[in-house]
């Protein structure tokens, strides 16, 4: 083939439109799992159109000269370091009731020496929901309310099921334990895992919980019935005004064969543990017009010290966080 032959295919090539190119493309995009979101749930101009219902706090955090070794990190300096953070609800609905069995969120922007953050979104189960961006795509579709009774239709989450064995293990979980009586008494996983990386360049693999230091507390059954649907909000605003609500951020050492890109494999129990600090919430206030009700908590967004895996799920959870966070700033 002549240059010019080549040359020529090459630009034809770059040319094709869409429906050539579509291959490459992913397999679910961002728009449409957040289009999912607004079609289950509704939409609710200027709000998240996930964990929409929550409560802002702030606090600090003081990292300890354990996870030093493993992670250079300002996050481990052992100074502390300003919070703000934001409790939440799994779900669309910003008036989800808070008995739900659904999970809580934790979420943390770190704002580290010279302007760097370090942000985390934490659930409370050990485990996500989904080993690829669509299966929590089609739970939410599963999700949506059928107009004629209001509900999901059974026959669809039952295929949902069937059909995505990736999501068993959270379901079981959440359907096995009661939600917390407080947020404040609940412990929170970051789910994925992530490279601590040391002075010299060694990597480590990491999974992070938080452990609250008051215990975890989940609602007794007859609690569940007579608590009420808004709860959570108040418990945490009353507590912080008594005094600071603390969690103790315990890190998981990942051994070989340990599932790095799969957050919903929780890693064995008995990984060699360490505490890398303590996360102080001083105060808590409703999330409108406070500091968390802006912030778009992007757990890909790391200081130096810390990175990402190749989890398909975190590096997705940026991008329809980013488009969320788009439409809230547009007021939609």
């Amino acid at each position: 083939m002549t240059r010019r032959k080549m040359n020529f295919v090459m630009v034809s090539v770059m040319a094709l439109p869409p429906m050539f190119s579509q291959a490459a493309e992913p397999e679910v995009t961002a728009p449409q799992v957040v289009q999912a979101l607004e079609g289950t749930f509704g939409v609710h101009q200027g709000e998240r159109r996930n964990h929409t219902k929550g409560t802002c706090a702030s606090g600090e955090f003081i990292g300890t000269a354990e996870a030093e070794k493993y992670s250079r990190s300002a996050l481990f300096s052992g100074k502390a370091v300003p919070v703000v953070a934001r409790f939440s609800l799994a779900g669309g609905n910003p008036h989800a009731p808070d008995v739900a069995k659904s999970p809580r969120g934790m979420a943390l922007q770190f704002k580290l020496p010279q302007g760097q953050l370090h942000q985390m979104s934490m659930l409370n189960t050990p485990m996500f929901g989904a080993a690829s961006p669509k299966t929590f795509l089609d739970l939410t579709l599963a999700q949506r309310p059928d107009p004629a009774t209001g509900k999901p239709d059974p026959e669809k989450l039952k295929a949902f099921k069937a059909a995505h064995p990736d999501n068993l293990a959270q379901a079981q979980y959440l359907a096995g334990h009661n939600p917390p009586d407080s947020y404040a008494h609940s412990a929170y996983f970051g789910i994925h895992t992530f490279k601590f990386i040391d002075i010299h360049d060694k990597v480590t693999p990491v999974r992070w919980r938080f452990v609250p230091q008051g215990g975890e507390r989940p609602l007794s059954d007859k609690a569940l019935k007579t608590v009420g649907a808004d709860f959570l909000e108040k418990g945490l605003i009353d507590a912080t005004a008594k005094q600071p609500v603390r969690w103790d951020m315990l890190v998981a050492v990942g051994q070989p064969g340990d599932p790095r890109d799969d957050p919903t494999q929780p890693w064995p129990v008995e990984r060699p543990e360490f505490k890398a600090g303590t996360l102080t919430i001083t105060s808590a206030s409703p999330q409108k017009g406070a500091a968390c009700e802006t912030v778009n908590f992007d757990p890909m967004v790391m200081a130096d010290g810390i990175a990402p895996t190749n989890d398909p799920v975190l590096r997705f959870r940026s991008q329809a966080y980013a488009v969320s966070f788009g439409k809230r700033l547009s007021g939609q």
